[in-house]
């Protein structure tokens, strides 16, 4: 009799009350923003420090590249030390290790010793610790109703952008108010502060990945031609968020308005997260394959207005569009890749995916900087990165469904990106 009952009803109404009143979902969350939050804080904490302490802005600059740099490419090494030994061995030697060596920076001389420097912060970046990954992997125990887990995964998402907001404005903040030495501190303070509540939730402490398939190679089956092309694209996505960059500071300096460098990116950021916030909310028509391409279309769209090279306010209010889609397409990347990836595998993926963002940041970035000078190839540049995207996902289109990979993790594979 209770076979019926459940389809005559209509779902209950997702609200985020709901999602951060669920056990452990507003600790976890809390506390992996506040444990990420160094990631906006740090280069700029080095930066402030390198030059306050007699080094060039170039090299302060190429320190903060490094320090992003090096924990990108770690991402994946961490999240596989997680899937073999668990969350809590890797979160709490990699936060104690990171936080030591930004409070020991400023040990490395008065006036910063290059070669010092330059190996405590490549060092600090390369043992970041992996929240973001470690996070996406614990949502499915800690959220075992889909939607729910939906929802969460959107907040979480759409949150991301505020970090690279309120971090760097932190950070300049208690330099300028004391010295860029505080800045380093409260950057370590933080980042153990928050790994710490994370590390010790009883559902990071007793996450296990899901036990492997004995049979086929761990390393083939995880590098799946639909995963790579995936990780492609999103480079894509990453690219067109570095060039956005680049671009606010050309504007800022052709209009003679300092703000816009950190006010372009803000309205960005906060279009991702008033986004995220509308996209966790309800359930959306289309699998999780026909949302993503349909979000990586929009976010495409979104930065073509762009090209008419609008002015301040115009620019201001045209970012926050393609800012909307961010979230949906990092959403959906996600539980794309859950649905690719063997058993016991996930924490390294996810690292992979993030990596292979911050890859494309960086060449957005680089890019954008040698063409600066020019208005419209520059402000072209983050509907390129876009176009790039939406072209990998369609080549690989066929690939990104879930059937005929017999190892995976049918309990934790939705069907659709917003309901099960």
């Amino acid at each position: 009799m209770s076979l019926t009952a459940p389809s005559a009803a209509p779902a209950p109404r997702i609200t985020y009350r709901a999602v951060l009143g669920s056990p452990y979902v507003a600790r976890l969350l809390g506390g992996t923003l506040t444990g990420r939050l160094p990631n906006g804080m740090a280069p700029i904490a080095i930066l402030l420090w390198i030059t306050a302490n007699g080094s060039s802005l170039a090299f302060g600059g190429l320190l903060s590249a490094l320090y992003g740099l090096a924990s990108a490419l770690a991402q994946p090494v961490k999240g596989r030390l997680m899937d073999r030994y668990g969350q809590t061995a890797v979160h709490v030697p990699t936060a104690l290790l990171n936080s030591s060596l930004l409070l020991a920076l400023p040990l490395a001389g008065p006036h910063g010793e290059r070669a010092l420097s330059t190996v405590i912060v490549v060092a600090a970046g390369l043992s970041t610790p992996p929240l973001e990954a470690g996070m996406r992997a614990l949502w499915p125990s800690v959220l075992p109703d889909q939607r729910l887990r939906h929802a969460a995964l959107a907040l979480d998402t759409g949150t991301q952008g505020l970090l690279y907001i309120v971090g760097p404005l932190l950070a300049a903040a208690l330099a300028a108010a004391h010295s860029p030495s505080l800045a380093l501190v409260a950057t370590a303070v933080l980042g153990l502060a928050g790994t710490t509540v994370v590390a010790t939730a009883p559902p990071s402490r007793r996450w296990a990945p899901a036990a492997g398939n004995p049979g086929g190679t761990p390393a083939q089956r995880l590098h799946s031609p639909g995963l790579v092309l995936l990780f492609v694209s999103l480079a894509g996505i990453g690219f067109a968020i570095g060039a956005l960059n680049v671009w606010a500071v050309a504007m800022a300096e052709a209009h003679g308005q300092d703000m816009l460098s950190g006010l372009l990116p803000a309205a960005f950021s906060t279009g991702s997260f008033l986004g995220g916030l509308l996209y966790g909310r309800r359930t959306w028509p289309g699998s999780a394959t026909h949302q993503l391409l349909a979000g990586t279309a929009a976010f495409l769209a979104g930065w073509l207005p762009l090209l008419a090279l609008p002015g301040p306010y115009g620019a201001t209010v045209a970012v926050v569009a393609p800012g909307a889609f961010l979230t949906v397409v990092v959403a959906c990347a996600y539980i794309t890749t859950d649905t690719l990836t063997p058993a016991g595998r996930t924490s390294e993926a996810y690292a992979w995916l993030i990596l292979s963002i911050g890859a494309g940041q960086a060449a957005g970035t680089a890019l954008a900087g040698h063409l600066a000078d020019h208005p419209l190839a520059s402000a072209a540049l983050p509907a390129a990165g876009a176009a790039f995207a939406v072209t990998v996902l369609l080549l690989a289109r066929p690939r990104l469904s879930p059937s005929g990979h017999g190892t995976h993790r049918r309990r934790l594979r939705p069907t659709r990106c917003a309901r099960t």
